[in-house]
């Protein structure tokens, strides 16, 4: 037997379903549709997406879908995190700015990858809890959550070795293209609010390169160099 989180006895069978079916969607929705990379899988396999989601819709946590969580924002689906991660190509040791905490779900994911996470975030609420759930979880030394418009970046902290947009822009900001350290990557959704494209630019020298990777859905970037409120 184990304890439910409010101390009640439940059956092992209930204990251990969460991470089978977090196993289950390592396997079904990211190695069988193409991620490659073993670490990505491995923090994938090791970060617990029910810790990330309100308790009612826990039963969905690996479910292959997008889901919402306050403030009328959502957490991306498995798939989405998984390859917006692998895209960014990122080391250990690596400093990653993302921009749209959300959950906090995508910053652990790059803390599991042993990345130093500086995460902005314009929702108060949604600050201060993916801030308690990274320290519950052991990852609050990785990542500095901060309250500000992520869409004009950290110009203080860069340049970054990584920059990962978790929110739609109508175009790319320059400001964050400006903030890439040379060689890195910037990982962002650009295109109007009901479509967008995942875009992939990477820096070299004074130019850049630009990829689209394919077509993507998330909630708009709201800010100076993002949509209006």
């Amino acid at each position: 037997m184990s304890e439910d989180r409010d101390g009640t006895s439940a059956p092992e069978s209930a204990a251990n379903e969460l991470p089978r079916e977090r196993a289950e969607m390592v396997d079904r929705q990211l190695r069988d549709r193409g991620i490659r990379d073993p670490r990505v899988l491995a923090a994938m396999a090791e970060t617990p997406r029910e810790r990330f989601i309100p308790p009612e819709r826990e039963a969905l946590a690996y479910a292959d879908r997008a889901l919402p969580i306050p403030a009328g924002q959502t957490i991306s689906q498995p798939y989405v995190v998984a390859r917006m991660t692998e895209l960014l190509g990122v080391e250990p040791g690596d400093r990653v700015l993302e921009i749209g905490t959300g959950s906090g779900y995508q910053a652990a994911i790059l803390a599991r990858l042993g990345c130093h996470v500086v995460s902005i975030e314009r929702q108060p609420e949604l600050a201060a809890t993916a801030r308690e759930r990274l320290t519950e979880l052991g990852l609050g030394d990785m990542v500095e959550v901060r309250l500000g418009d992520g869409s004009v970046g950290d110009p203080g902290g860069a340049p970054y070795d990584g920059i990962v947009v978790t929110a739609a822009a109508p175009a790319v900001p320059p400001a964050l293209r400006d903030q890439l350290a040379d060689g890195a990557r910037l990982v962002i959704p650009v295109g109007p609010r009901d479509h967008q494209e995942l875009l992939v630019i990477e820096r070299n020298g004074d130019r850049s390169s630009e990829r689209s990777d394919g077509p993507v859905g998330f909630v708009p970037l709201v800010g100076e160099a993002g949509f209006p409120e």
